[in-house]
């Protein structure tokens, strides 16, 4: 998978996507026929996955959270499951936030075991026995939609209203990780976020194919410190100006902004010219909590920047709020009927 989304990917297709199209028309032969294997393992409990069409960020980690708070409100025991991208470690490992930092274990993941219990593991189907044998008894896994390496019961497809599925190619010649009709054959639910008019085709889509669309937002939680004050937005994450849209939201003034790749780790020169930056102009420096999270953990630069660093949390709020809980419903229901037809087909 390619892990950082060209420029290109996210405007109206040209010569670049269109020069791609041999090699793109090949992935998504490789990639259509991953995602309808049928022999996927499973485990014994539900499994939600959250996931999106294409590379790069459309608001999974948020949903994710919104989704653990529902099960944990229903009286279950979620736990997740990462890949941990962005990490070191190869092993299947339950993330420790007093132990692991982000270089070990990805950021994403410390994120989410700020709620519940994670495992990040590139074997999707090893990380999620590890879950149950923890004690969870209803697992969301936070990407791997296209993977064909475990069972999913429900399928929440998340997409950005602002970018929408880009440029509409496959990878590399645009950001879509998989045939677009299997991929919407194959999800139970979109969601869309925002209020842009980029993913209108798709929910149109969606409806044809007698998917059902839900609609949320990413809602900025309490930052009212930040109200009034010029700040300097910094993010590495798949979409900066999301982020600094945010910023505005809280009634920051971005006076200064800088982006980075996704899940890039800041080198010492980098945060210093932060730190130098922001104290010439006099402006607050603010970041995302992912951001935030690579930082935790290390000393010199970082510490400093820590100390004087501010960050803007978001929160999926969905426009029904029943939405999390009638999809949790819904996965257990299918991972009866599933455990079902597999102990019938077993006494035959």
């Amino acid at each position: 998978m390619v892990s950082e989304a060209p420029p290109f990917w996210w405007t109206k297709a040209d010569w670049r996507a269109w020069s791609l199209s041999p090699v793109s028309y090949l992935y998504g032969r490789v990639a259509g026929r991953r995602m309808a294997r049928k022999d996927r393992p499973s485990v014994s409990v539900p499994v939600l996955c959250v996931g999106n069409f294409t590379v790069g960020g459309a608001g999974k980690t948020p949903t994710a959270l919104a989704v653990a708070k529902a099960a944990i409100n229903k009286g279950l025991t979620p736990g997740f499951l990462s890949r941990g991208y962005g990490g070191s470690l190869d092993v299947t490992t339950l993330v420790d936030l007093h132990h692991h930092r982000a270089d070990a274990v990805g950021d994403e993941p410390l994120l989410l075991a700020r709620e519940a219990k994670t495992v990040i593991s590139r074997r999707r189907f090893e990380g999620a026995e590890r879950l149950v044998a923890e004690g969870c008894n209803f697992i969301i896994m936070d990407d791997g939609f296209q993977s064909a390496r475990l069972t999913i019961d429900f399928a929440l497809v998340v997409v950005d209203s602002v970018r929408g599925i880009g440029n509409g190619h496959l990878v590399p010649g645009g950001p879509v990780r998989a045939p677009l009709d299997l991929q919407l054959r194959q999800m139970s639910s979109m969601l869309k976020v925002g209020n842009g008019p980029a993913a209108d085709a798709l929910v149109r889509r969606a409806a044809r194919a007698g998917r059902p669309v839900q609609v949320a937002n990413l809602v900025p939680m309490e930052n009212s410190d930040l109200e009034g004050k010029r700040v300097f937005a910094f993010a590495g994450i798949a979409d900066p100006a999301k982020f600094y849209r945010t910023v505005s939201a809280v009634g920051a003034e971005p006076v200064a902004t800088r982006s980075f790749p996704d899940h890039h780790y800041f080198a010492e020169d980098e945060i210093r010219d932060l730190l130098a930056d922001a104290q010439k102009h006099d402006l607050q420096l603010v970041t995302t909590a992912k951001d935030r999270a690579r930082l935790i953990g290390h000393h010199g630069a970082a510490e400093e920047l820590l100390q004087q660093l501010a960050v803007v949390d978001v929160e999926m709020v969905f426009d029904d709020p029943h939405a999390p809980a009638k999809m949790i419903d819904q996965a257990i229901l299918n991972c009866r009927n599933r455990l079902l037809s597999a102990r019938r087909a077993f006494q035959r």
